[in-house]
């Protein structure tokens, strides 16, 4: 399912729809992880190779994550025109590398990471709530959320928005 394709042309989403139908298959959720990752990843050249090219740019960081913002904002568009009511995928965090805390860490650039994931994602979950969609984070390491006390900083961070769920995945439950 390729978003741009489902924004630009009405025919490929009803394309998509008759070969689930033919095979007496449904679709629930869509998932854009690799785009979310770099919503808020501190991008370098690793990214590029996750990303389309037009995600991708010219790789300047902030761009990267500008356009990865924009083409997650797309896919809650192209999933309400499929029909689907729920996008998983990652939301990348500017934090992660501060885990493990020694040397100690400054707690407030924690805190600041936080706030640049609600001012990231705030946005791209408006458009989400308008179109009736629903993110779900897939909790993983290198994500804003990881484990239940880093889920309820981000759901904090976001004020609990409807729009902002949790994408179960109990293959994350152990190492």
């Amino acid at each position: 399912f390729e978003v741009d394709k489902a924004l630009a042309d009405p025919g490929y989403v009803q394309s998509r729809r008759e070969i689930l139908d033919r095979y007496g298959l449904g679709c629930w959720a869509i998932g854009n992880h690799l785009v979310g990752q770099c919503v808020c990843d501190p991008i370098d050249a690793r990214h590029r190779g996750v990303l389309t090219a037009d995600v991708w740019g010219d790789g300047e960081p902030e761009g990267v994550r500008q356009r990865a913002a924009q083409r997650m904002a797309d896919t809650a568009r192209a999933a309400a025109r499929l029909g689907v009511e729920v996008v998983t995928g990652f939301t990348g965090s500017n934090i992660w590398t501060l885990l493990y805390s020694f040397p100690p860490n400054d707690f407030a650039a924690v805190e600041a990471g936080y706030q640049d994931f609600a001012d990231r994602w705030n946005p791209i979950l408006d458009v989400y709530q308008q179109e009736g969609v629903r993110f779900g984070l897939e909790v993983h390491p290198t994500e804003i959320a990881y484990d239940f006390v880093t889920t309820r900083k981000a759901l904090d961070a976001l004020g609990w928005r409807p729009a902002f769920v949790i994408n179960l995945d109990p293959s994350h439950f152990a190492h």
